[in-house]
């Protein structure tokens, strides 16, 4: 009896496991971060080394891949990211978090999921390329970065092809 019992279990146990699993509806995602930016990665936009620029640099992931599309700016990353036939392909994107590393080398162990962020858009302070989208983890930072450098803040879901 304690063998059929235990045989019982393992079955029930296999059969959840191949239902938690197998259902398309119940997969659970995987949610990717962030990966560093290194010294010869290229951008997926224009194709210039990411490295070589200041101000905040973007990366996303496709729903369909685990490769991590890495930017030069902020605003290849929206340029890329607004297109028609690629917002519905983008599963995460993240950015650099101004609040915490600084303009002329950002770090990249300070990437932020980009749809909590506050941007400014029409700053004088440059990227890669020229004007550039500086992306903040706190309203009061990008407040701040807006009195004293211009432009006007964002939020992830406000920012358009037009916008931009």
């Amino acid at each position: 009896m304690r063998k059929m019992i235990k045989i019982t279990s393992i079955a029930f146990l296999t059969l959840m496991t191949i239902n938690l699993t197998g259902c398309g509806e119940n997969e659970q995602q995987v949610i990717r971060q962030a990966v560093a930016i290194e010294s010869a990665d290229g951008c997926h936009l224009c194709g210039m080394i990411i490295s070589g620029f200041p101000g905040p640099k973007g990366q996303l992931f496709n729903k369909t891949s685990d490769i991590s599309h890495k930017f030069c700016s902020t605003r290849d990353l929206f340029g890329f990211l607004l297109q028609p036939e690629n917002i519905r392909q983008v599963k995460e994107v993240y950015v650099h978090d101004m609040s915490k590393t600084p303009w002329q080398k950002p770090s990249n162990e300070f990437f932020i999921n980009a749809t909590d962020a506050w941007f400014i858009i029409g700053s004088s302070k440059n990227g890669a390329m020229g004007e550039t989208i500086a992306s903040f983890s706190k309203e009061k930072d990008a407040s701040a970065f807006s009195k004293e450098f211009g432009g006007k803040i964002y939020r992830f879901n406000e920012i358009t092809i037009d916008v931009i």
